[in-house]
């Protein structure tokens, strides 16, 4: 800066000012924080891509979730999308009941609401075919409403979950860290009916079934992909009308349960809301994913049984017929002792455990 006069000086700081002030004008509209979107809600169901502001920031959910705040922490559900300031959007107030029941196979435009068997009303964030609301969770979501009674989102957190954490390392002694128990409890909030139907002794032994098959599916939760890649290229079910758009060798089995074929992959995606048939490589490399495909198995699939493993379970007919929803082609009615009986170990040692008795039908 030039010195020479006082003139020059004040002349200076005269233009330094105006600069600083011109400069300050742009950044109030081009560097100004977004403004925040609706505010975060315990009791709110979100799904991927939904967003919410919660401690100053905007914030996308990557797949379902209920009753996880916001933070780059935890399962890894939220994306931080930066700070925001003001705003934060009104409710709309919830409208009067008269819906019709949900009937399972029939269509259902972005926007329908349905009452659920349960007496609790839903409403499709996606357009379905029909599918279940209380499993398909991204395709629907709790709808609350007067005049015809407020309903309240199903059960979720791992309060609903009959195995503690301790419990849960307990029994997998050897598990690798991939297989968190976050992320165990995160995707069991996607399936409000897993565990928390019947009496305490079912649920325990439901949840005890699950596990000790998953332990059997995963070497004790440590592998997360098909160990045997030369099966790697055999999932591929060309007559798909959608074929194997990630390749011949994507669709090898994955995850606790280790999810296989192209029309699992696709069936699985669907109910979760995730696209699994262009991307199954997000069951190895998320947990809660992962873990969310078993889960759907578990919940939906018949398999090679007569029954969903869930199904078995709270209707009395024991852990054997689940190895045979699971893998019964191949391992009962003789096909493979030694597998089942792996199983059935397990199964025994986890309902010990958790203290309950392994109840009857242990065997397929």
């Amino acid at each position: 800066m030039p010195r020479r006069r006082l003139v020059s000086i004040l002349a200076a700081v005269s233009v330094a000012i105006a600069g600083a002030a011109a400069a300050l004008l742009p950044m109030t509209a081009s560097n100004a924080a977004a403004a925040c979107v609706t505010a975060y809600s315990s009791s709110q169901v979100y799904t991927g891509g939904m967003t919410a502001s919660y401690s100053s920031h905007n914030w996308t959910a990557k797949w379902w979730t209920q009753g996880e705040t916001p933070s780059t922490g935890g399962s890894g559900v939220w994306a931080d999308n930066g700070t925001c300031g003001g705003g934060g959007g009104t409710t709309t107030p919830p409208a009067t009941c008269s819906y019709p029941n949900w009937v399972a196979g029939q269509y259902y435009a972005a926007g329908a609401i349905v009452r659920y068997t349960n007496g609790l009303y839903y409403q499709a964030s996606h357009e379905n075919p029909g599918y279940d609301p209380v499993i398909s969770t991204w395709y629907w979501s709790p709808y609350s409403c007067s005049g015809g009674g407020t309903t309240t989102p199903p059960p979720t957190g791992s309060g609903s979950f009959p195995v503690t954490e301790a419990q849960f390392n307990q029994m997998f002694p050897n598990r690798i860290g991939f297989y968190s128990y976050a992320g165990l409890i995160d995707a069991v909030k996607k399936f409000p009916a897993f565990t928390t139907t019947g009496s305490d002794t079912v649920k325990k032994q439901e949840a005890a079934a699950f596990l000790a098959n998953v332990n059997h599916e995963s070497g004790g939760l440590v592998y997360v992909e098909e160990i045997n890649q030369a099966n790697w290229p055999l999932y591929c079910d060309r007559s798909q009308s959608y074929g194997c758009p990630a390749g011949q060798n994507a669709y090898h089995g994955r995850g606790p349960i280790q999810l296989s074929w192209n029309f699992n992959y696709k069936a699985a995606g669907d109910a979760l809301g995730i696209d699994l048939l262009n991307n199954p490589d997000r069951v190895k490399n998320e947990a809660s994913v992962a873990y969310q495909t078993a889960v759907w198995y578990w919940m939906t699939q018949r398999g090679p049984g007569t029954m969903t493993p869930h199904d078995a379970m709270v209707n009395s007919r024991g852990f054997g017929e689940t190895i045979r929803s699971i893998n019964g082609s191949l391992e009962c009615n003789g096909g493979n002792p030694a597998q089942v009986q792996s199983r059935v170990d397990a199964y025994n040692r986890f309902t010990g455990i958790l203290g309950v008795t392994p109840g009857a039908n242990l065997s397929c």
